[in-house]
Order: C-alpha cells, then sequence, then structure tokens
C-alpha cells in the first residue's frame, strides 16, 4: 500500500525555492480526494513526517501544511518540528476565541504561523500579531485589490506570498507591489509523489487509543501495546528521533520513549495515526513472526548465561523483519532509528549476545541443528530449551494477535 502526496515550490523574489506546500492526495490522481479535511491532514502527517526518512516530499526546505480548525485548537502541529513546517490555518477556520489562544500558543512556541487564502474580515484583525506570512490567492480576490492590501499593510512585521500566479503579467504586479514569496503554475505545478505506507494494525491502534484516554496515562501498560506492532514502534521511534530538540541517548525500551514525548505529546501522536485509520498491506503472518522472535529473543536473554537485557533482546526481535514489513534495506531503516550500538550491530551484522540470539533464531527456523548447537553452546543455552522456547512465543504471538480490543485485556 502507498501514500500519495503532491508538492508545489514556493519562490522567493529571487526566483529561489524557499518551501514547499504539502498537498493530501489519496491515489495516482493529482487532485484533493473527497475526504475530510481533517482526516486529510492525519494522513498527511502520519505519511509523509513520521512513517518515512528520507523523504523527497519533506527533505531539504520548509514545508507549509493546511491545518482546519480541529487540528489547531487540539495543537496537533506540535507533533512537528517547529524549524521545518510553517502552519498555514486554512480560511475555513471560525476566527472564534479557541483558534485565537492556540493560535498564540503555537507562535509562543516558536512556530510559523501562515494565513491561508486571507478575506482580509475584520475578525481576523487581532490574529496578525502572531501571523508570521499572509497568503493572498490572486485568482480569488484579484490582482489589483491584493496588491493594494500589501501596500496598506508595509508597516506591519509582515510577509506577503501570491498564491496562484498564472501568468507573467500577476508575477510583475504582485512583484512591484512588495510580495516576498509566490506560488502558482506561472512557476510550477504542483508535484506528484509516491511512498510505501508504514502504518499499524486497527485493533493495536483501538487498543493504544483505550489506554492513552486514562487518567493518568499509564506507560507500561501503553509499552506493551506498542510493543505489539512492529509498524507503530517503528513510527513511535522515528517521531522521537524527528520530534527531539536536543541530541539525545539513544533508545533502547518503549517506555523510554514514551516518558522522553510526554502524556500529551503521547496522545497527540495517537491520535494522529488513529485518524489516519491505517492497516498495512502486508500479510497478518508476518506481524506474527515479528511477535513471536521478539518474545523468543526476550526469553533467550533471560536462559542465557550472558548478560544481555531483556528489553533489547525483545526490541531487537521485533525489528529483525522490518525490511520485510517496510520493503525497503534493513541498512537504511535503521539509520532513521536512535537505537543503541549493539542493537543495531545485532540487527545488521549478527553481532554481539544480542546478534548470536538472532542467529540462533535464524538458524533453528532453517532447521541447521548444527549452527544451533554451535549458538547454544556459545550462549550457555540448552539446545532442548529452543524449542520449548518456540513453541511458548508461537503460542503467545497468536494470543497477542487474537486478543479482543478491551483495554483490560492481557496478552
Amino acid at each position: 500500500m502507498y501514500s500519495y502526496v503532491a508538492r508545489q515550490p514556493i519562490f522567493n523574489r529571487q526566483q529561489r525555492t524557499v518551501g514547499y506546500e504539502l498537498l493530501f492526495r489519496d491515489g495516482e490522481s493529482n487532485a484533493f480526494p473527497v475526504i475530510e479535511a481533517n482526516k486529510a491532514t492525519c494522513r498527511l502527517l502520519v505519511e509523509n513526517y513520521m512513517a518515512v526518512g528520507d523523504n523527497p516530499a519533506t527533505a531539504g526546505q520548509r514545508t507549509f501544511i493546511n491545518f482546519p480548525y480541529e487540528s489547531l485548537i487540539r495543537l496537533l502541529p506540535m507533533l512537528l518540528p517547529k524549524r521545518k513546517v510553517i502552519i498555514e490555518v486554512l480560511e475555513s477556520c471560525a476566527p472564534d476565541e479557541e483558534l485565537f489562544v492556540a493560535i498564540k500558543y503555537l507562535y509562543r512556541q516558536g512556530y510559523v504561523i501562515a494565513l491561508d487564502d486571507f478575506e482580509m474580515s475584520p475578525p481576523w484583525q487581532r490574529f496578525l500579531p502572531y501571523v508570521h506570512i499572509i497568503k493572498l490567492d490572486l485568482m480569488k480576490i484579484g490582482i489589483e485589490q491584493a496588491c493594494e492590501f500589501v501596500n496598506q499593510h508595509r508597516d506591519r512585521k509582515l510577509k506577503f506570498l501570491a498564491e496562484k500566479v498564472e501568468t507573467r503579467q500577476d508575477y510583475a504586479a504582485a512583484y512591484e507591489a512588495g510580495f516576498q514569496f509566490f506560488q502558482g503554475y506561472y512557476f510550477s505545478k504542483p508535484e506528484m509523489l509516491k511512498n510505501r505506507q508504514v502504518e499499524p494494525e486497527k485493533l493495536t491502534t483501538v487498543r493504544l487509543l483505550q489506554e492513552i484516554c486514562r487518567e493518568p496515562v499509564d506507560f507500561n501498560r501503553v509499552e506493551k501495546i506498542i510493543s505489539s506492532d512492529v509498524s507503530l514502534s517503528y513510527l513511535l521511534l522515528r517521531y522521537v528521533n524527528a520530534a527531539a530538540h536536543r541530541t539525545i541517548e539513544p533508545i533502547s525500551s518503549f517506555k523510554q520513549a514514551l516518558v522522553y514525548l510526554g502524556e500529551d505529546k503521547i496522545k497527540m501522536f495517537v491520535s494522529a495515526v488513529a485518524t489516519a485509520h491505517a492497516a498495512i498491506d502486508k500479510p497478518r503472518e508476518l506481524y506474527s513472526l515479528s511477535l513471536q522472535r521478539a518474545r523468543m529473543c526476550e526469553m533467550l536473554a533471560a536462559s542465557s548465561r550472558q548478560a544481555v537485557e531483556k528489553d533489547k533482546a525483545f526490541l531487537t526481535g521485533l525489528f529483525s523483519l522490518l525490511d520485510a514489513l517496510l520493503d525497503n534495506s534493513l541498512e537504511q531503516l535503521l539509520t532513521l532509528l536512535p537505537l543503541e550500538p549493539d542493537v543495531r550491530d545485532a540487527l545488521l551484522n549478527r553481532q554481539g549476545a544480542l546478534g548470536r540470539i538472532l542467529a540462533l533464531l535464524d538458524a533453528y527456523e532453517q532447521a541447521d541443528w548444527e549452527t544451533v548447537g554451535i549458538h547454544c553452546q556459545a550462549l550457555g543455552i540448552r539446545e532442548e530449551l529452543v524449542a520449548k522456547t518456540y513453541q511458548h512465543a508461537l503460542q503467545w504471538s497468536s494470543q497477542y494477535l487474537d486478543t479482543s480490543p478491551n483495554p483490560d485485556s492481557t496478552a
């Protein structure tokens, strides 16, 4: 399954690209689909910021993203790094007190705010001290009126973006009036981009949503649910890495990631993923095998005479099939995650005690009993224990996947 997005470049007065507006798409057609605005925004965030590493849609310059009313008052933009995005307040937003409070808060947090398709009505005037950019649609309000508005507000600390610049004459007039930025078909049409989606199973998302609605959030239970789904785990660690405003220590457990984010951002993260209503197009058996390998690694680590942390072992087993799930090389995927060196070395090179446990799993699945014996001897594990561990992990993973979305159920 793939996600789609269109991006249209934004130019400065020297006609250099300074950013891109991201436009949600639901397929190969380069047109906005019939979809509720808040859901479109959530899917755009999940599919283009959380699920993709080297994403051409978000690489390089800042990206302008449309946020409807509900997304703004929920402070959804705070899921994104403030140095990489510009928040576009849609013209459909009601300029009421709740929106005003949200915009002021985002402004004070350091986000760049743009008013999209600004209509110059009096209720928006009080928003202007907290706005950096005003986008004026030249086709909608007319080139003369747009230029006149810029002339009247030259004394304000505002920058103006001419939208829907269709001809050279429009560009020349807007340039002369003092617009700083330009966007439209005269320069470039939106470019379609396609990426493979990374999405959690619906059941896990429902269980997680139920858990984060508790007051206070029980991080132990949240960790348990997240650990059951490899793509959700991947999204979370990617987000922790991308959202960090400082250099963070490599993360080796989900609890560490959850505590780092804090309760509010966890709620926003899960809300965005749930609204995207994702379900990756992969066999269920592949998820089951990921869980099975995670549980086996955890149990074998506990039985080994070598010092191996169970949390790290579970994480290593869970991500050992990440390349098959995401249709990308494991080496490239792991560059996106802030994992500790021993976990990374185990996954990529089967090095260290964790790597030997993975190698033991590989040999067992291939019925290579001689290699199984070699690894068992090195780890100090009885060979008959591996078979028992395999049966337990198989039963455990099946039970976990078949568990109903009751928040009080246990895996």
